[in-house]
């Protein structure tokens, strides 16, 4: 394993799992962009490659939801459309291609939402120091 390598797994290891959320987002969305350019270039082994990817990305994120909030049954439909959208696109290649814009959005805008979400409970969870004067 060469030094990038090793960095790479390194960082990915003291991750947060806030952060290992949104990676797992970013790499859906971006191989779901190389999917749409290989679609259109015609490079066909490289774009089924892509839309693998994002499939195993999106079943992994159902594996991991926690059933016992209720938003996560709500999540977890909209994850089996997206796998089912996905299996759509790949059968479908040019005939669907409007579809990876928008499963694309959707992961966009699931993705802000956890951001979002995170960055809330972080705030609720710093202590700021008050002094009381009088």
């Amino acid at each position: 394993m060469n030094g990038y390598s090793q960095y790479k797994e390194k960082s990915i290891y003291s991750m947060s799992g806030p952060e290992l959320l949104l990676l797992l987002f970013d790499e859906a969305i971006r191989r779901l962009t190389r999917a749409e350019m290989s679609l259109k270039e015609k490079n066909y082994k490289d774009f089924e490659d892509c839309i693998r990817r994002t499939t195993r990305i999106v079943r992994y994120l159902t594996d991991i939801l926690n059933m016992d909030y209720p938003i996560s049954r709500d999540l977890r439909r909209i994850y089996m459309y997206l796998v089912y959208d996905l299996g759509r696109v790949s059968a479908g290649r040019e005939r669907q291609m409007e579809e990876i814009g928008r499963i694309r959005h959707i992961l966009s805008e699931l993705r802000e939402g956890f951001e979002g979400a995170s960055r809330k409970v972080n705030d609720m969870h710093i202590v700021t120091q008050r002094e009381v004067r009088g």
